[in-house]
């Protein structure tokens, strides 16, 4: 029998927990970086929770895709159902003893984002949904605000320099000057704050798909949006955020002047 959205949900729940406990082995105990050639940081711990998704994936999914940070993709010849894997989204953080890093697991079928969980094993929040099932935050139906207008809007990003680096800097100052209050609920928690209510808006740059894995269908289920700065719902738009329906067209607007 093919499995349902609820069976995903639940294995993706599952793993998700039992790779957080390989992290919190690491969590405030010094452990170093190396340095990729991006110069974005890894460890031992990213390397090991990936491996364990990766595996536990394999042996209840074998004919599915596997995509993740560390591993790159699984040419097993499968294009879906796919997974994305962000074994550590927050390594920075992760590695300062930072308790805001996650790990990321979505899941596409018909490319689209049907799953997909946010665990913050520090904070241990969870905050999950499926296609048609609503989003929940450790076990609590959540949506977004009810925010009418950017003026009133919090929002959040992970890196102000990074705007100007990729050719948004113009962008990011008219939104800044718009809303309410920046603060700086950095990498994925910025885009879990929002489903569960907590700002109004959270922006990336720059986004590769591993990063973006679960948000599609949790903001959708939450009531918002997460994509690309064109409005188009997708993990693979190279940028992203996370806001409320409302306020979307307003922000769109901003975004591209």
């Amino acid at each position: 029998m093919k499995p349902s959205l609820t069976d995903y949900l639940e294995f993706a729940l599952d793993t998700v927990f039992q790779a957080g406990r390989v992290t919190l082995r690491y969590f405030h105990s010094g452990i170093s970086p190396e340095f990729k050639e991006d110069t974005s940081p890894v460890t031992v711990a990213d390397r090991q929770t990936e491996a364990l998704i990766r595996d536990r994936i394999e042996s209840a999914y074998p004919s599915h895709l596997v995509l993740g940070e560390e591993y790159g993709t699984d040419d097993n010849g499968a294009t879906e159902p796919a997974w994305y894997i962000d074994p550590i989204d927050g390594t920075k953080a992760f590695v300062r003893g930072v308790p805001l890093y996650s790990i990321l697991l979505g899941l596409e079928i018909e490319e689209k984002i049907q799953v997909g969980v946010a665990y913050f094993p520090a904070l241990d929040e969870m905050v999950y949904a499926y296609a048609g099932g609503g989003c929940y935050w450790n076990g609590r139906r959540c949506r977004v605000r009810e925010t009418a207008s950017l003026e009133d809007s919090i929002i959040s990003c992970t890196n102000p320099a990074a705007f100007s680096e990729y050719g948004k800097g113009e962008a990011w100052e008219r939104i800044q000057r718009i809303a309410y209050h920046v603060s700086g609920w950095s990498d994925a928690y910025g885009h879990a704050l929002v489903a569960t209510g907590r700002l109004e808006l959270m922006l990336d740059p720059v986004l590769e798909s591993y990063d973006a894995g679960p948000f599609p269908v949790i903001l959708r289920e939450a009531g918002g949006f997460f994509g690309d700065w064109t409005g188009n719902e997708t993990i693979h738009g190279g940028d992203g955020l996370s806001t409320t329906q409302a306020l979307l067209p307003a922000v769109l607007s901003v975004l591209q002047g």
